[in-house]
């Protein structure tokens, strides 16, 4: 009954989806609101702009397949919108041709990955938030302090004029709204996602938790991966692959909050550090000029760092007096240091302590609401509200593995950052994720490098448990774990090139709660074997439950990331619900074998168990769905 039952509701959830069969080609700027549906695959011919006043609307499901050349791009100008939400069964992936022939019968979940960049340009969104740029010389000179007047062209987009203001980003507007981005794979880029200030405040008027960009995915790409220059988006969800230069880039005063981001350097292309080689994984600018306001203030929770030993650079790198803060996160592997003191970024920037500004050394020890009164603005508590605690730069509650440069550690010792308080374990005695394979050393860009080849990221040993969270803001996630990812659960799954790629796992199970109030009514502890992969025996196995307990057990192709009851994930139930019982041990035991599978299903299983005897609190435990009876 209980093989029939799982097999019935698998069978029942699948569906295989293809690369639709008509193309348009996209060849005109887009002046009034369009939608792009996803019966259809869209080219772009060239630069395409969205006009001020216009909102692309973009369907889950839809492909953005362009023929290979770097000048077919998507731009957002400020006044326009983007809302390109697309699902984990449906994603909206924005790709060349190239990629797509890899695919099998047009399936998006299947592909290869290949060593190749600049098959298209990008998408990049100019918003209109507060910059600090200083644009020397010309026509137009931006002010120190923060001025709406402050406006700068966006790198790589060239103006028809002297007047043309589709390139221009920056203003007044913290609350600018360019739209919103979810289930968004970038793969085979020339540009970025992103440009200075394209990534701001996006979402601006949505409710609590107000996501801006969440679950966005960068494979290969020739420039930074994810790069942020100005505003106050927030991000959530992220995964940055083989980038080419800094896989997180921000500057000029970008002042947001960050949460569950998955960084692994590599290569994408035999080009030279900084064009196809990693560079920095964080690479963190406060301004444009050091005494320049706003400055970069941010708060970023549950990184999974992965740098590239052999020619990777730094985990993080510091200039121009930015303020950041990295709490709960995994950062191993690294080429250089886990903290680098840049100063300054090479394009005029005078550096930390620069006009009276905070010192270097001053800077980790000042308090987050200690605001600058150089160039300040008259209403700082307004500008800068990333941060709510701690000091102006912190790493805490993080683990750090096989960091084995000489310096790795020199800096971040000088800054105190593994102090007790702070709560980091250094040098970790095993590895904090759950595997990990490489490539043998290959010379690209004339250096020795390796590429991950294969990823299991859910944390292990010091990384299933953190000393401290992130806050309720409506924003974060509470996240009692280092790194990305839950113990147990990957957001990967479904959606993304790595998975297709076969880099991550293809599927995933949902843990069950292992804490009850009580003793007397059982701890319940889940344990099973398989991967559910097509034809492939599996177990889902409860013990130590509650005697003769009932429970049900969820099943679905997706999940539901909301906040509930206390936990933050559950499965859709769209393959249904399935009611046990639990035998005179407290055990419940299901096994079978999965029925053939479409490539790169994910299917997800999660138990609640309800105790016969009385109301029992399920606690949280790792992340899982609790509920209170």
């Amino acid at each position: 009954m209980n093989n029939y039952a799982i097999t019935a509701a698998i069978v029942c959830a699948l569906s295989s989806a293809a690369l639709a069969q008509t193309e348009v080609k996209v060849s005109a700027d887009i002046s009034t609101s369009t939608t792009w549906t996803n019966n259809n695959t869209y080219n772009l011919q060239k630069q395409i702009y969205v006009l001020p006043g216009a909102t692309l609307t973009i369907q889950a499901g839809t492909i953005i397949a362009s023929d290979t050349n770097i000048g077919r791009a998507l731009a957002v100008t400020k006044g326009a919108q983007i809302i390109a939400q697309g699902t984990a069964q449906s994603p909206i992936i924005f790709t060349s041709k190239a990629d797509v022939a890899t695919w099998t019968n047009g399936n998006p979940r299947t592909g290869t990955w290949r060593e190749a960049i600049n098959e298209w340009g990008n998408l990049t969104i100019m918003g209109a938030g507060y910059i600090s740029e200083d644009v020397p010389g010309g026509t137009r000179v931006n002010t120190k302090s923060p001025n709406a007047n402050n406006v700068g062209t966006m790198e790589g987009l060239v103006p028809s004029s002297a007047t043309d203001t589709k390139v221009l980003y920056g203003g007044g507007n913290d609350d600018d709204d360019s739209g919103s981005l979810g289930y968004c794979p970038f793969r085979h880029g020339g540009r970025r996602i992103g440009g200075h200030n394209e990534l701001q405040r996006l979402v601006a008027r949505r409710p609590p938790p107000r996501t801006r960009i969440d679950h966005i995915e960068i494979m290969n790409n020739v420039d930074d991966g994810i790069e942020i220059w100005g505003g106050a988006v927030n991000l959530k969800h992220f995964a940055i692959w083989y980038i080419g230069d800094d896989s997180l880039d921000v500057d000029q005063g970008w002042r947001g909050k960050a949460q569950f981001g998955l960084i692994v350097q590599g290569y994408s292309a035999d080009a030279a550090q900084g064009s196809g080689l990693g560079d920095n994984c964080c690479e963190t600018d406060g301004a444009e000029n050091s005494d320049y306001q706003p400055v970069t203030s941010a708060s970023i929770y549950n990184l999974t760092v992965i740098g590239e030993p052999t020619s990777g650079d730094h985990g993080t790198a510091w200039r121009d007096n930015a303020r950041v803060q990295y709490r709960n996160c995994i950062f191993m592997d690294l080429g250089e240091r886990l903290v680098a003191f840049d100063n300054v970024d090479g394009d005029g920037g005078q550096g930390y302590g620069f006009g009276g500004t905070l010192s270097w050394a001053n800077t980790w020890t000042t308090n987050y609401n200690v605001f600058s009164t150089v160039n300040a603005p008259s209403n700082p508590q307004d500008f800068y509200k990333a941060q709510t605690s701690g000091k102006l730069a912190e790493i805490t509650n993080s683990v750090t593995y096989n960091n084995n440069n000489s310096a790795a550690y020199t800096e971040a010792d000088a800054r105190g950052v593994f102090a007790a308080a702070n709560n980091n374990v250094k040098q970790a005695t095993a590895m904090p994720i759950t595997a990990i394979s490489r490539s043998s050393i290959v010379i690209k860009g004339g250096k020795p490098t390796t590429r991950v080849t294969s990823l299991n990221p859910l944390p292990v040993g010091d990384a299933l448990t953190s000393a401290g969270f992130a806050p309720v803001d409506g924003f974060f996630s509470q996240a009692n774990y280092r790194g990305a990812f839950a113990p147990g659960i990957s957001w990967l799954t479904g959606w993304t090139a790595s998975e297709a790629f076969g880099i991550t796992p293809k599927s995933a199970y949902l843990d069950v709660d292992k804490g009850l109030a009580s003793s007397v009514k059982g701890s319940p502890v889940l344990s099973g074997t398989g991967t559910l992969a097509s034809n492939s025996p599996f177990s889902f196995n409860i013990t130590n439950g509650a005697a003769s307990t009932g429970g049900l057990l969820i099943l679905g192709s997706g999940r539901i990331d909301l906040p509930l009851f206390g936990g933050t994930l559950i499965p859709n139930a769209d393959a249904g619900t399935i009611t046990v019982v639990t035998d005179g041990n407290g055990a419940v035991n299901l096994a079978g074998t999965t029925p053939s599978l479409p490539p790169g299903l994910a299917f997800y299983m999660q138990a609640w168990l309800i105790d016969a005897n009385g109301p029992a609190l399920f606690t949280a435990t790792n992340g899982v769905f609790a509920k209170q009876l």
